[in-house]
């Protein structure tokens, strides 16, 4: 097996990094557990500001810097592949001040970029000019990280209108029901919101539907929801992961 050693910053929440390590462990072909890619996981949830509220302006405290010494303590610890599932984590006001804090560690380490794996995965499958369903935080949606990059793919980008996008983020984040409160399981109240965006999507005649949230993929775990094929970024992280490692052995 390769000799790659992969980081995985988690904390972000906590299940969507067990998550990430789950499902690179399923996309990899392995018969015997010597078969398996090297991985850490550093799950420091305590450490990380929240990262909407320093995108939204509620606060000044950049999440980059604890994130950067996270990804500084991966690389000190062996890792040479790193990745973050957080996609909010991913606007560049945040991510730029985490990789600049670990250049200054250790340059040669590689970020696999979250964003650029599930738009490459969408580009795999989806004819050009595809229309995107876009489930995501409210963060993530206002900074236009998956617009932006779909956009430049060709692609149409479908958002939930107002009220949607608000449900979605209480179907994420509700201290009661919330899929951050209750991850396993995820409460039938987060599901029966999230399935209904989707029915909404499916409705509105979108072509691929994209869980643009590393929470959403807990609860939404099918390939397809009313006939609409499903990219999962954290998925597509995982796969692109593997790639990047040990082609050979991506399933």
């Amino acid at each position: 097996m390769d000799k790659h050693c992969i980081g995985i910053v988690g904390g972000l929440g906590p299940y969507a990094g067990l998550d990430l390590v789950k499902k690179i462990f399923d996309n990899t072909k392995a018969v015997h557990d010597q078969d398996h890619l090297r991985v850490m996981l550093h799950s420091f949830p305590a450490d990380i500001p929240v990262r909407p509220e320093f995108l939204l302006g509620l606060t000044d405290v950049n999440p980059g810097y604890a994130i950067g010494g996270i990804m500084t303590g991966l690389a000190r610890a062996g890792a040479d592949i790193i990745a973050m599932p957080c996609n909010t984590a991913h606007s560049p006001r945040i991510l730029d001040v985490a990789l600049n804090e670990l250049k200054k560690e250790d340059s040669a380490v590689r970020f696999i970029h979250i964003i650029d794996a599930a738009v490459a995965e969408i580009r795999r499958t989806a004819k050009k000019q595809a229309r995107i369903g876009l489930m995501g935080t409210v963060a993530t949606l206002q900074t236009r990280l998956y617009q932006d990059a779909l956009e430049a793919a060709g692609f149409t980008p479908v958002l939930p209108n107002e009220e949607d996008c608000r449900r979605v983020q209480e179907a994420i984040s509700n201290d009661t029901f919330g899929i951050k409160a209750a991850s396993n399981p995820v409460t039938q109240e987060a599901l029966a919101i999230l399935l209904d965006v989707v029915e909404r999507f499916a409705d509105g005649g979108v072509d691929i539907l994209l869980l643009g949230c590393t929470e959403i993929p807990l609860a939404l775990t099918q390939t397809t929801y009313f006939g609409i094929p499903c990219v999962d970024a954290t998925t597509s992280l995982a796969r692109e992961i593997v790639r990047t490692c040990a082609p050979q052995h991506l399933l």
